[in-house]
């Protein structure tokens, strides 16, 4: 699918805003001078969490370049309400999808779909994701959990000295002892494991919130980027779990090109 058509088929789709819980369009009459469009997977995924991490640290970038923000997850306005609580991502930015059918009209990538007889779709879904954290039909996941235990001299530094991190099963972890681990000023081993980690133990303790159907636990998600004409700039389909973006240690590096 072109990047008009996908552009023309975001303009004419509705869906439920969890602001209002009313179904509007996702673009309707869009004056920004850019607008990215988020195909969000399951808003339990921890691709999603993180991803809106990134957005909440960038959010005064975005603000100035004038790029608004849209976001499509699959779930239902419970589990986008409890997603944005979370998350920090405003309400009336996201929409839910219950059954991922915009994903699946935009082709996007549906993750391992192993046929496993006698299981029922929410088991063969939750047996795929499994097999696809383990990196089958998923490439490039194992590779980017290790990325976040053993550190990232690309990437940026994600948590402040003075920042505590809390709600993680370890206790509270002041952000200057990942200097022991390193040093400062890039992504210190062990870093974004333990973001990661609060995001697991906010999901796993949410489940039925924020998965009330897991039927699609292996739908992939993907970018969009239009100018205000609704030309494609630039778009990224996901190919894996931890894979939102063609540069995960900068993931909305692609914004600073344009």
């Amino acid at each position: 699918m072109n990047g008009s058509n996908v552009y023309s088929l975001l303009q004419q789709t509705k869906r439920e805003l969890v602001s209002s819980g009313d179904r509007e369009s996702i673009l309707g009459d869009n004056k920004s001078n850019k607008t990215l469009v988020l195909l969000w997977s399951q808003l339990g995924d921890f691709d999603n969490l993180e991803y809106a991490w990134w957005l909440e640290r960038e959010s005064a970038q975005l603000k100035a370049a004038k790029i608004s923000v849209k976001a499509i997850g699959i779930g239902d306005r419970q589990s986008g309400i409890k997603f944005c609580e979370y998350t920090g991502f405003p309400t009336n930015c996201l929409y839910v999808d219950p059954t991922a059918e915009l994903h699946r009209q935009l082709e996007l990538n549906q993750g391992l779909k192993l046929k496993f007889p006698f299981l029922s779709a929410k088991n063969r879904a939750f047996l795929n994701l499994m097999l696809m954290c383990a990196g089958i039909g998923s490439p490039g996941t194992l590779y980017e959990v290790f990325r976040g235990y053993r550190g990232d001299r690309t990437a940026p530094q994600l948590i402040a000295d003075d920042q505590v991190v809390a709600d993680t099963p370890l206790p509270a972890i002041k952000g200057s002892m990942f200097k022991l681990a390193g040093g400062s000023g890039f992504q210190r081993p062990f870093e974004l494991a333990t973001l990661r980690l609060r995001n697991m133990k906010e999901v796993l303790s949410n489940w039925n919130t924020y998965v009330p159907d897991a039927s699609y636990l292996t739908q992939r998600g993907g970018t969009f980027l239009f100018d205000e004409s609704g030309k494609l700039l630039y778009e990224h389909r996901d190919r894996n779990i931890l894979g939102f973006a063609a540069n995960m240690s900068n993931p909305l590096s692609f914004l600073l090109d344009r």
